[in-house]
């Protein structure tokens, strides 16, 4: 007797089941895109025990005949693909034709349908696979599709769920997800006779973040607006006569929305992703969301995301897994690109900033493998002996105000960098420096009553940094400002790291890096790790300042180093790259390297902490990080400046 055999229906269903079905959440999935192929608007999930006992789904779509209904329990039976070709261009959620009868044969399962040309509906009922009965009802246009007891015939996989929460969770954020795709139906979900989602249509997606997360989220997140893009292809071979031109044109849009970098999650979960209406989890995708964020947000921490990726069907394959989450991207690499550069352009353009008071919130725990600034380090981990508060007045002003030379502090010989760093400016007036409008602030002398012409709504923006007017020092290590829309802090070192980070790229881009020829070569002796990465970096290393060769065994000479390195910060700046490099950036691009070693000259070489700083300096230090392309965020992720709002103020002085 030979060794091959067919399995038989049952055993071919549950290893089926196995691959489509992992979990109560699996369930609800393929029958929510069951529900929304069908036309439903709307749809109401109920569960009981996490979803162990009971699931069902109720839609108002358009239902199935008698015939389809029992035709629908049969392996590989679909009504949404009828020959090859259509595989090339799927534009259903569903399409395998394997959910039903996978679904069935690991549950109880009973299916109630009408279709409205029909007077009657029908109801089959399944149980482990094997048809129990079929037969006529009083039903409502639309399904019912009700599992009980899943996975009651096969304990090992009961056994590997997890805890009714746990399960609930997955089912919880499949139809959060799904009901965000589809702002312009119902949905509904319910355990345990609890009401946990109940949205109804709205006209944007933008309405329904608000209804399901709240305006809080919604305040902190960036409208991408539509991101259009073309791809080219060219012809399929030179002399094709009957391609036409607008064949070759493959159109992307992306819509949605991203959160601010301040706004820092711990996973992944709070990313949302669609492409051409389908949920996914895509590595490609998310990659490229994190080098958006690359040099504004810590490792480890994650973004809010809501993106909408529509383009042609032929240009991604859907048909890579059996529970459709993964996706195949025919042009990857431009996929990518045109993610990463598309939520980074809004992030720049918006140059979103943090507000006070902050939330209270862990840090993400995997932040802590890149480590932070020196500045933000020595601040965690040392007091601050200095005075809390130290007031600019100019020397002008000091008799008037009856103060004198002993009661000023004084710059205690610390400068910042020479050259272009210098201010070119003289020192302010006082009244020019904590001037906040007053004619049109009109705040009145009774109680109650908000101030006129001051920003009061919307999301903090850096553009005002270039009207702030700083008035002193917290700590000798950050600087208060005033503006129209509210009081700022910034942290003097992070800020000065963000100007430096972002100058030494444009020199490195334009080729005109500025270095320092060392009088004598540094020597460094390297492990054989460092060995290793060195060899790997050793080109970009020379054109980021850093020129060396190898120096006897294990060891290497450095030769120049970038002109705002000390020569004391050479060495510590080298192994801090190589260590970067060894942990996070073997897989990176060499445009994430080249930011990493920018970020690692640009902590060392900026101003440090307990230096004060006078007027002068600090109108400098504004009116440069004004300048900066994004002066939210220093290289390492911590932000630079945070605001108080003017609206804050008021309420706690009773004004509004």
């Amino acid at each position: 007797m030979g060794r091959i055999r067919v399995l038989p229906d049952a055993v071919a269903n549950q290893i089926a089941a196995g691959e489509v079905v992992e979990r109560p959440a699996s369930v609800v999935k393929e029958m929510l895109e069951n529900s929304l192929d069908a036309g439903a608007t709307a749809i109401r999930v109920e569960a009981e025990s996490g979803g162990r006992r009971l699931i069902r789904i109720t839609d108002d779509g358009h239902g199935m005949l008698r015939d389809d209904a029992m035709l629908a329990f049969e392996r590989h039976a679909t009504s949404k693909l009828s020959s090859l070709k259509d595989l090339q261009s799927i534009a259903t959620l569903g399409f395998r034709g394997e959910a039903l009868p996978s679904i069935g044969s690991v549950s109880r399962l009973t299916m109630e349908t009408r279709a409205p040309e029909e007077s009657t509906g029908t109801r089959v009922e399944i149980q482990g696979g094997k048809m129990i009965k079929c037969e006529e009802a009083a039903l409502a246009a639309g399904t019912i599709l009700t599992v009980r007891d899943l996975f009651f015939n096969v304990p090992p996989r009961k056994k590997f769920l997890r805890s009714d929460q746990t399960e609930l969770a997955h089912i919880a954020s499949l139809v959060t997800h799904y009901s965000l795709a589809h702002p312009d139906k119902t949905f509904e979900l319910h355990h345990d006779y609890r009401e946990l989602l109940h949205v109804t249509p709205v006209a944007t997606i933008r309405e329904r973040v608000f209804q399901v997360f709240g305006a809080q989220v919604l305040d902190d997140l960036i409208d991408l607006g539509a991101r259009e893009v073309e791809l080219k292809l060219p012809p399929p071979h030179p002399h094709a006569e009957d391609v036409l031109p607008e064949d070759l044109v493959r159109p992307f849009l992306l819509r949605g929305f991203v959160s601010r970098p301040q706004v820092q999650k711990y996973n992944r979960s709070s990313i949302y992703l669609f492409v051409n209406g389908r949920l996914i989890k895509d590595r490609l995708i998310l990659h490229a969301i994190s080098a958006a964020y690359y040099n504004l947000m810590p490792p480890g921490a994650y973004p809010f995301a809501l993106l909408f990726l529509d383009c042609d069907a032929e240009e991604v394959d859907v048909n890579v897994h059996p529970s459709k989450t993964e996706v195949r991207f025919r042009h990857s690499s431009f996929v990518h690109d045109f993610v990463r550069d598309a939520i980074r352009g809004t992030l720049m353009d918006a140059r979103p900033a943090s507000e006070l008071p902050m939330p209270e919130a862990r840090r993400p725990q995997a932040a802590a493998v890149l480590p932070y600034s020196e500045f933000t380090q020595t601040m965690e981990n040392a007091r601050l002996e200095l005075p809390e508060w130290r007031s600019v007045v100019p020397e002008s002003a000091a008799g008037a105000l009856g103060v004198g030379d002993a009661d000023l502090p004084l710059f205690t010989g610390h400068s910042l960098p020479s050259g272009d760093f210098l201010p070119k400016f003289a020192t302010p007036a006082v009244a020019a420096s904590v001037d906040v409008a007053p004619s049109r602030l009109k705040v009145p002398n009774h109680h109650g009553g908000a101030p006129e012409g001051v920003q009061l709504d919307g999301m903090p923006s850096l553009d005002v940094l270039k009207d702030l007017r700083p008035i002193g020092q917290l700590h000798e290590s950050f600087i208060i400002a005033a503006g129209r829309d509210g009081l700022w802090i910034v942290d003097q070192h992070v800020a000065h790291e963000r100007i430096l980070f972002e100058q030494v790229l444009k020199q490195r881009a334009a080729g005109r890096l500025e270095k320092q020829q060392l009088l004598i070569p540094m020597v460094v002796e390297l492990t054989a790790s460092q060995q290793i990465e060195y060899a790997r970096i050793a080109d970009e290393l020379g054109a980021s300042g850093f020129e060396s060769e190898p120096f006897g065994n294990r060891t290497i000479a450095i030769k120049t180093a970038p002109v705002d390195v000390k020569p004391a910060q050479i060495e510590r700046i080298l192994f801090e790259i190589l260590e970067v490099a060894e942990r996070e950036l073997r897989g990176a691009s060499l445009d994430e390297l080249r930011r990493n070693i920018a970020a690692s000259i640009a902590c060392q070489a900026a101003i440090k902490i307990n230096m004060r700083l006078d007027q002068t300096k600090m109108d400098w230090l504004l009116a440069k990080l004004a300048e900066c392309e994004y002066p939210t965020n220093c290289p390492h992720g911590r932000p630079i400046a945070l605001r108080y709002s003017t609206r804050e103020i008021l309420k706690g002085f009773h004004r509004i």
